[in-house]
């Protein structure tokens, strides 16, 4: 096996409003945003395809997320589609960029949706490992795929779970060559 993690830092700006906040973000205010993409997969060996020898080209997961994350979010307003409308019509009339979204857009719901976003657009044979989204150098939030389809393994007398490593030191103990 031989699998394989990449990790490409994207970096963009953007204002966003909590409106729910009791503190310092319920007005409007900005960020400049760094994206941490980890992928796993394995190098591709097909003699046709340009990433031969790549878990993905860089470029390809660079636009990737530029077309589906970074263009559309690049110097907007990010708020929740259930602001204050006079709010939202005094940011149309102005002309500014707007994006209305179905949640509320804190770093963490902004992070589970890119990981929508880029799981459904993924090419095949790449896995969405990591995400980490950082709004100032102190202050980040991180998804892990381990962190939430644990791999493991039921004992079928015990019905007990048991985590996959145990599971892998059990089937080999059951072989007849070790």
């Amino acid at each position: 096996m031989n699998t394989i993690r990449i990790s490409r830092v994207f970096r963009f700006d953007a204002s966003h409003a909590l409106q729910t906040s009791n503190g310092s973000c319920k007005p409007i205010h900005g960020h400049s945003y760094v994206l941490t993409v980890t992928l796993l997969g394995e190098p591709k060996e097909l003699a046709d395809d340009h990433s031969k020898g790549m878990v993905i080209n860089f470029s390809d997961l660079s636009s990737l997320v530029e077309a589906f994350v970074i263009k559309p979010w690049e110097h907007a307003l990010l708020l929740h589609q259930n602001a204050p409308a006079g709010l939202i019509e005094s940011w149309k009339k102005i002309d500014k960029k707007l994006v209305l979204l179905p949640y509320q857009p804190t770093c963490e719901n902004l992070l589970l949706d890119i990981r929508d976003i880029l799981q459904e657009h993924l090419p095949q044979g790449n896995t969405l490992h990591s995400l980490k989204l950082a709004e100032s150098e102190n202050a980040f939030v991180e998804w892990h795929v381990n962190d939430n389809n644990p791999i493991s393994y039921q004992d079928p007398e015990s019905k007990h779970e048991i985590n996959g490593f145990v599971r892998d030191c059990l089937q080999k103990a059951n072989a007849a060559d070790w």
